[in-house]
């Protein structure tokens, strides 16, 4: 990433669009600390990141179309993993925490499949699972990687449902994904990203005006790089010249 200067509010319901290998999840998983990041800087919650070591109040649900066919546990065992960060690898569910598991499941509509496999479930109900998992340990930013790949349009507009119920809840979002679709209709802003760099930061209005420039500019972009033999993946190179902000106003 490159001259990257971004700043998720409380409350606010944030896309990072951008077409494959244009840097939108590097710049998130730099953010959680997950990949090498070589300058700028990272505050989280008004606190540099390299002194942050409350992860719980970071959700993240990575980009995983389903959950393996060889885990053999039921949705509320991998949705009580949530809880970890709050009780430690050691630490023994209570009573308030099997509360919060099972409050989880009922936010994402899988109240009564708590003692299903997760193996049996459809691809759009095991990502329902990841969500709960991340709602478990009750994080003050909920961060997804391409909540909607793999799942089909009906299960996208069941999530979009979800979602806005933690949108009722007051919950923060940031969603990472190539395409809106059924979560449009939810967001307070969308960020544009392409080769590394934020091409548009507005709200929905703003980007509805000027969305076929927005996209016409990256087609154009992208098609250049193709003919001088370049690419415009990011995702082999760490984070340089970054600055991201993520703080509680």
């Amino acid at each position: 990433m490159t001259d990257v200067d971004l700043t998720i509010r409380s409350g606010e319901i944030v896309a990072i669009v951008g077409p494959n290998g244009s840097g939108k999840s590097t710049l998130m998983k730099g953010v959680l600390g997950l990949n090498e990041r070589v300058a700028g800087s990272v505050t989280l919650f008004g606190q540099d990141s390299s002194e942050f070591h409350d992860r719980a109040r970071l959700g993240y649900v990575p980009q995983r179309h389903t959950l393996s066919a060889s885990v053999r546990a039921t949705a509320e065992e991998i949705v009580a993993t949530g809880r970890l960060p709050r009780i430690g690898w050691l630490g023994r569910l209570r009573a308030t925490d099997r509360q919060i598991v099972a409050r989880s499941l009922e936010v994402v509509g899988l109240g009564d499949r708590a003692a299903t496999e997760v193996s049996t479930l459809s691809g759009g109900q095991q990502r329902r699972v990841l969500i709960a998992r991340a709602l478990a340990g009750q994080p003050d930013i909920l961060i997804m990687d391409e909540p909607t790949a793999g799942v089909d349009a009906a299960s996208q507009h069941v999530l979009a449902d979800v979602l806005e119920r933690l949108v009722e809840r007051g919950v923060t979002m940031v969603i990472v994904t190539h395409e809106l679709g059924a979560l449009e209709r939810l967001l307070t802003r969308i960020v544009v990203v392409d080769s590394g760099r934020i091409r548009f930061d507005g709200d929905p209005v703003a980007y509805a005006a000027q969305r076929t420039a927005v996209h016409h500019d990256h087609d154009s972009h992208h098609h250049d790089l193709e003919l001088d033999g370049h690419h415009p993946s990011l995702a082999h190179g760490p984070l340089d010249a970054a600055h991201r902000h993520g703080s509680r106003p």
